[in-house]
């Protein structure tokens, strides 16, 4: 029987920061997560939301020597500055880049891919292993294998003090939060049965519409899907930098008439009776922005959303629904 790539395990928010009884901890990278399998000398690299992300990233095609055969991970792809602090946006422009194009940024800013599962090994299938199994295994990999760049081994703790210490200190060279896994628990493909605590407050949206030049757009309209499927608006982003309009560009769809907003007009301000000019995008881009907790009492964003970054590894489906009233 062929062996394929699952579907990643995926993880709930949490709001408590400490390392429950029976879990282990992991830092959550800034970064895109990845699933990657190296069999019979053929590398597949697959996002979370199944792009094909091999031919972007030659650096791990590469690497991949170093792996035994018929071996798959789970991870996070991510990029260091000079700095050594997690640059994401060295990320960003990756997926349309191929052949000369992406050798030349592998070249000058070289992709890590940050290993936190293991769920193949020397063609066993390891998901029914418990994650303090998985984990023995993946280090002992990287140990036997004695591999290096582009592969690192994510760091592991059922300390809770260590995971303090992370959230205080590794955040200021870019450490996104911490991921919760049960030591006993199984690899459960699409499954949120891990756990994650972000350290900053940032949430994700969709995008749905702007105002600006489709060159450049200068705000973004957010909507997230309710519980029936239906398509709520959720606020506005502050004006965005010229640089992240001019990339946004690239990313987003003019829609038809067959959007569900299309008809609909939207206020320039809380309490403003003026009308937005705005263009429909298909629903499709996912972004992570900052907000506070004012809400109305339809649950929308009272204040505009401060700009923080592109998801285009997120899709539609991993956004959290949309709950109607208010939040706080």
């Amino acid at each position: 029987m062929t062996w394929t790539l699952p579907e990643p395990m995926l993880a709930a928010p949490v709001s408590d920061p400490d390392l429950p009884p029976g879990w282990a901890a992991e830092p959550k990278w800034d970064g895109w997560r990845a699933l990657l399998s190296w069999d019979a000398h053929r590398l597949i690299l697959r996002s979370r939301r199944g792009t094909d992300l091999e031919p972007s990233f030659p650096e791990l095609r590469a690497g991949a020597a170093q792996l035994p055969d018929a071996t798959a991970l789970d991870g996070e792809l991510v990029v260091w500055d000079a700095a050594d602090r997690l640059a994401f946006e060295r990320l960003q422009g990756r997926l349309q880049r191929r052949g000369a194009g992406a050798l030349r940024l592998a070249e000058q800013w070289p992709a890590h891919f940050v290993a936190f599962d293991l769920l193949r090994l020397s063609g066993t299938n390891t998901t029914g292993w418990t994650y303090r199994r998985r984990r023995a295994a993946l280090e002992a990999l990287f140990a036997d294998h004695q591999l290096t760049a582009p592969w690192v081994l994510c760091p592991s703790t059922t300390d809770p003090a260590t995971v303090r210490e992370w959230l205080t200190t590794w955040t200021a060279v870019g450490l996104e939060g911490v991921a919760y896994k049960r030591l006993e628990g199984r690899y459960e493909p699409s499954v949120r049965g891990w756990r994650k605590h972000k350290a900053r407050e940032t949430e994700d949206a969709i995008v749905n519409a702007f105002t600006g030049s489709p060159a450049a757009p200068r705000t973004l309209l957010l909507g997230r899907y309710d519980t029936d499927g239906r398509l709520r608006y959720i606020g506005r982003s502050t004006t965005l930098p010229q640089t992240a309009g001019r990339a946004l560009a690239g990313l987003l769809t003019p829609a038809g008439n067959d959007h569900p907003w299309t008809g609909w007009t939207f206020s320039a301000g809380w309490g403003s009776r003026e009308s937005l000019h705005v263009t429909l995008a298909m629903p499709e881009l996912v972004v992570e922005v900052g907000v506070d907790v004012a809400r109305d009492n339809a649950g929308r964003w009272r204040h505009p959303a401060s700009w923080h970054r592109p998801r285009p590894d997120l899709s539609p489906a991993d956004v959290p629904a949309f709950e109607s009233g208010p939040a706080g």
